[in-house]
């Protein structure tokens, strides 16, 4: 450290760093902070599925979001100022959101028993992974907004913030929608059951379900107060998708989460057609929101089959 570092200290290094910093340098980081930030408010949807919870989870990750486009904000002055060393702070980052992949997981993992019934781990596995995805967004779009600007360092300073800030929103959209995968809507036609009993036995347009209804009052409650869900596969590939088992804990879930559950619940398999039929007794009965709740729920990235790998991987089978 030079006499200047050991006069002031940590604190006052930073403090001559500042001083050394133009008008421009600033909107520059201002404005990459704020786009970048801006892109986390996005991307952190709390809707019926109520992930992250409110209010604290979805303060938590707001924050992370702000910290996320201040590391990718500072990255490129740093790099121009000869500061390398503070560049190394973006793996720090990166570590950082790793943490909160590994925190994300365990803390839904830990809250499966107290549920109506259980996520999975394929499901909690990918919440976590877009948890983490989410803040690189924030980073990388915060990075391009002040990128944009510091090409147009010697352009108005209102054109250069308009121009770094459009470059951040296309870049946010763009990397959006490239990680943004498909929904159970999208691949299969969801639809009320019609529900039968008979005898003990349980069927769902005609598809037998189960035979635990023993008693009179299992029976009534079904026929009353029960609701049941088709849920057919558009094509093949779709069917291989909905087959998987994650795929089908997770509809189930999301199903059950919205309405609740008075009880019985359960999930059938048709061998011959592949259709997936849902059936409980509701808490709340509303058709509308199970269905909307099932077509939105995500397709999970152990489930998804890509067709042109498939087809190019040939008969390879390197490992």
């Amino acid at each position: 450290m030079d006499k200047k570092g050991k006069q002031y200290g940590h604190g006052g290094v930073i403090l001559e760093t500042l001083k050394l910093m133009n008008s421009l340098d600033i909107y520059m980081i201002s404005t990459g902070i704020i786009i970048g930030t801006i892109a986390r408010l996005v991307t952190l949807k709390v809707d019926f599925r109520q992930v992250p919870s409110y209010p604290t989870a979805f303060f938590n990750n707001i924050f992370l979001g702000f910290v996320a486009a201040t590391l990718g904000s500072v990255a490129i002055p740093a790099l121009l100022a000869g500061d390398f060393v503070a560049v190394t702070f973006l793996t720090v980052a990166v570590q950082q959101f790793r943490d909160v992949r590994v925190a994300e997981r365990e803390s839904l993992g830990k809250l499966e028993h107290t549920e109506y019934t259980q996520r999975g781990e394929a499901y909690i596995d990918g919440i976590a992974k877009t948890f983490e995805s989410r803040n690189y967004i924030s980073l990388i779009t915060s990075l391009a907004t002040v990128l944009v600007m510091e090409a147009l360092r010697n352009a108005n300073i209102v054109v250069s913030i308009l121009c770094g800030a459009v470059a951040g929103i296309v870049v946010m959209v763009l990397i959006y929608r490239f990680t943004k995968g498909k929904t159970v809507g999208e691949i299969c036609e969801v639809n009320l059951g019609q529900i039968e009993v008979r005898g003990s036995e349980l069927y769902v347009d005609g598809m037998y379900v189960t035979n635990y209804l023993g008693t009179d009052r299992s029976r009534e409650l079904f026929l009353s107060k029960g609701i049941a869900v088709v849920i057919t596969p558009d094509d093949p590939k779709s069917r291989v998708t909905l087959e998987n088992y994650g795929q089908r804990q997770a509809i189930l879930f999301e199903a059950i989460r919205i309405l609740g559950v008075r009880r019985y619940k359960f999930l059938r398999k048709n061998f011959e057609t592949g259709k997936i039929i849902i059936s409980f007794i509701p808490i709340n009965y509303d058709a509308e929101k199970v269905i909307k709740a099932i077509k939105h729920t995500p397709i999970l990235e152990n489930s998804r089959k890509i067709d042109r790998i498939m087809k190019n991987s040939g008969g390879s089978h390197n490992g």
